[in-house]
C-alpha cells in the first residue's frame, strides 16, 4: 500500500535531525561487523554504527593523502617546488576552496 504524502511527512519528522532513512543490502560479514560495533557499545544502533565506520575510513583517507602529499613534496627539487608554488597562487586566485569532505 503506498503511502501518502503525509504518512511520510510524519515518519521523516520522527526522525532525529541530521538524518535521513537509508534502505540498502551489506555482505554477512559487513552486518557482523556493525552488529559487533553496536554489541561493544561503540554504537547505539547499525546507522551509528555505519556512520562510525565511513567516518572512520574518511579519516583514515585524510590522512594518507596527507601523509603522501608530503612525501610528494620532500622528494620534489627546488626549481619543481618554486613552479608548484607558482601553480599553487594561480589556482588559488582562480578557484573558490573545495571542500574535499563532501
Amino acid at each position: 500500500m503506498a503511502q501518502t504524502i503525509r504518512e511520510r511527512a510524519n515518519r521523516a519528522r520522527t526522525r532525529p535531525a541530521g538524518r535521513v532513512k537509508l534502505v540498502t543490502t551489506v555482505g554477512l560479514e559487513t552486518h557482523a561487523y556493525l552488529r559487533d560495533l553496536v554489541l561493544a557499545g561503540a554504537a547505539r544502533n547499525l546507522g551509528e554504527a555505519v556512520d562510525r565506520a565511513v567516518d572512520q575510513v574518511r579519516a583514515e583517507n585524510r590522512a594518507r593523502l596527507e601523509r603522501e602529499t608530503a612525501e610528494y613534496f620532500e622528494r620534489l627539487s627546488p626549481e619543481q617546488v618554486e613552479e608548484e608554488s607558482r601553480l599553487a597562487v594561480a589556482l588559488d586566485h582562480s578557484l573558490n576552496k573545495i571542500d574535499f569532505d563532501r
